[in-house]
């Protein structure tokens, strides 16, 4: 038989007492067994609640929170792409969430999609269910699924923003590794010079020591930072692990700094340019799904500066919304705002007086999807073997400062 899951919800909780998540399972008034979660003060505080709605329970246990894999935004563009597939197939919304559910590797995602189930099944929309979870589903993928609800084109539209996150996902996951390589190169070779000089260079200041001569300066300074490594090592982590936090924070809490960071990401050297390209695609992408997807261009603006993943393109598109709803044309509106590059705009404006938007911007985002592919690959490149000669200078340094006197060894004696 069988067995349903359900959520238990409680009308008017306990305003006094810490309320703790139980798990439950339970016989409902048809006689099916019957299983959910619920949050309450106590057991005897479930009791109450399932017996308001007519189920006897069988087992109620608390919940234990064990280490669970979080949801991933990879995770979501894998359950859309799914959820795309089954619909385009004429399976049932309710039971391709059961399908999607029941194949899914994490539990938390698994839970999540049951719940969203559960409130469909109680006659709520997708999109309204979908709205519940703003951690997991953005302004964005909300309205995408509440314009394909309206317009009765729900499959369409669940393919069209799969696309969208699997391209979205793609470029995010190329930016971090190019950004991420040098970091971890960087860190790896900050662990090697630390035990160099908390391990290594000791020894060789006890043997330096009954030389009887002058060190030259680049032992000694090698030397000195071995003490300071030695003595002051855990201040140091304790400093730099710190400050990392305290700027996470800062950063977090902060809109100014994220507005201010952001600019200078852009203004990176090597990486700005790749960062700018990759704003470009995701915004042009995102309002072209939006609005061939049939929602207003002012409404669709609302969605996508959140999406280019960058305040600076964020705060631009406010003022580029503002500036549509008194009269501005899009492609004047982007002119102004001096962030885009001018193919964008020709695109854009030739839309305009073509009457196809949707199609150009999408084809503006294919290009830069391309754009930003290729300076990866070229990035990649280059990263390499610049880390390498980074590596070299700083543990060859090091190597050759401690055998300098035993090059001059020879005179001393």
């Amino acid at each position: 038989m069988a067995t349903t899951r359900i959520r238990a919800r409680t009308k008017a909780r306990t305003p006094t007492g810490k309320e703790f998540r139980f798990e439950w399972q339970g016989i409902d008034r048809e006689g099916k067994p019957i299983q959910g979660e619920t949050r309450a003060t106590g057991k005897s505080h479930v009791h109450a609640i399932l017996r308001r709605q007519n189920i006897k329970p069988i087992k109620i246990t608390k919940y234990r929170r064990l280490w669970v894999k979080a949801i991933t935004p990879k995770d979501v563009a894998l359950f859309t792409r799914q959820l795309a597939t089954l619909c385009q197939a004429g399976v049932p919304l309710l039971q391709s969430f059961d399908i999607v559910g029941r194949g899914s590797p994490n539990p938390r995602l698994a839970r999540l999609l049951y719940g969203i189930r559960t409130d469909i099944e109680t006659g709520t929309s997708l999109s309204t269910a979908f709205r519940k979870h703003p951690n997991y589903f953005d302004n964005l993928y909300c309205n995408l699924i509440e314009a394909g609800e309206s317009a009765g084109i729900l499959d369409q539209l669940l393919e069209r923003l799969a696309v969208y996150m699997e391209k979205t996902e793609a470029i995010r996951s190329k930016i971090k590794s190019a950004l991420m390589y040098p970091i971890a190169v960087l860190l790896v070779a900050f662990v090697v010079i630390a035990i160099i000089m908390i391990f290594v260079v000791p020894t060789f200041k006890e043997v330096f020591s009954n030389f009887g001569a002058d060190l030259p300066a680049a032992t000694r300074t090698v030397i000195a930072l071995s003490e300071i490594f030695i003595n002051y090592g855990w201040l140091i982590l304790t400093v730099l692990f710190g400050g990392y936090y305290g700027f996470m924070r800062a950063w977090k809490r902060s809109k100014k700094m994220q507005f201010t960071l952001d600019q200078l990401a852009l203004k990176l050297p090597i990486f700005g340019p790749l960062l700018d390209k990759s704003c470009t695609a995701r915004w042009t992408r995102t309002l072209s799904i939006l609005y061939g997807a049939g929602v207003p261009l002012v409404d669709a603006l609302r969605s996508v500066g959140g999406a280019a993943g960058n305040s600076v393109y964020a705060h631009a598109t406010l003022k580029i919304q503002q500036d549509i709803s008194h009269g501005t044309s899009l492609s004047a509106a982007m002119t102004q705002s001096g962030l885009f590059p001018a193919m964008a705009l020709q695109m854009c404006a030739i839309g305009e007086e073509s009457g196809s938007i949707d199609h150009m911007l999408s084809r503006v985002a294919d290009f830069y999807e391309a754009e930003v592919d290729d300076r990866v690959a070229g990035l990649a490149s280059l990263i390499e073997p610049l880390m390498m000669v980074i590596l070299g200078v700083l543990i060859g340094g090091i190597v050759v400062a401690m055998y300098l006197p035993i090059f001059k060894l020879g005179q001393v004696v």
